[in-house]
């Protein structure tokens, strides 16, 4: 078991973070090359000016029509995607492995509130769960594949609450930590985790289309 710990957290974490990123590269690459040679007239009007404004607005939360229209799964969405990257840039232990790994270092979530943010990530995926099940024009689009990656993505939270209250034995559940997570880091750029790739451009491409092409407000 130790010899398997040694190889998931060391030779294991480079593969899953050398896939995220020549995958992520591949994607954005790939996606560029497609609009350019599908809507040539696309990258005569991106605007910086226009695209940022639309982003620093749809990063608002409930600054838009639209998020107003559905106020409780925009908090919820905005609590999800607030505490998991909080979690994984400034968990202490995550901080530590940084530290120790390439000297670098900042300050760190205090334990209780990491705890707390990781419970409010893990409750936001049974929100979405169970909004797939209640909502009729969501559960009429959902497939399998759907619950599949929410339990992906809730998997290093409820392993991580796990390993740091030491419910179970503390080398299994680090070690599903560590392989979920890095399961988790290697899919985004090849499942629909992959939004947090695009959402960038797609949001520069309406804001600028709305801003230059039509004069109005996207949000």
């Amino acid at each position: 078991m130790e010899r398997i710990y040694v190889f998931v957290s060391g030779p294991l974490a480079w593969i899953a973070w050398t896939v995220f990123v020549v995958g992520s590269i591949y994607r954005i690459w790939h996606l560029l090359k497609l609009a350019k040679e599908k809507e040539q007239v696309l990258f005569s009007y991106i605007s910086f000016k226009y695209a940022i404004r639309s982003i620093i607005n749809w990063a608002i939360p409930w600054n838009t029509n639209n998020m107003r229209l559905h106020p409780i799964f925009v908090g919820v969405a905005f609590l999800f995607h607030i505490g998991f990257f909080l979690i994984l840039a400034f968990l202490s232990a995550h901080v530590i492995l940084l530290e120790e790994g390439f000297g670098l270092g900042w300050p760190a979530l205090p334990d209780i509130v990491a705890d707390m943010l990781a419970f409010a990530v893990l409750g936001a995926c049974i929100f979405f769960a169970a909004r797939r099940v209640v909502r009729p024009e969501v559960a009429f689009v959902t497939d399998w594949t759907d619950y599949a990656l929410l339990g992906l993505v809730a998997a290093p939270f409820l392993t991580g609450i796990l390993a740091y209250h030491q419910w179970g034995d503390p080398l299994v559940v680090t070690l599903l930590h560590i392989l979920s997570a890095e399961l988790l880091i290697a899919s985004i750029p090849f499942t629909r985790l992959s939004h947090m790739l695009f959402a960038p451009f797609t949001r520069g491409y309406i804001g600028s289309e709305f801003g230059m092409v039509r004069h109005v407000k996207d949000w």
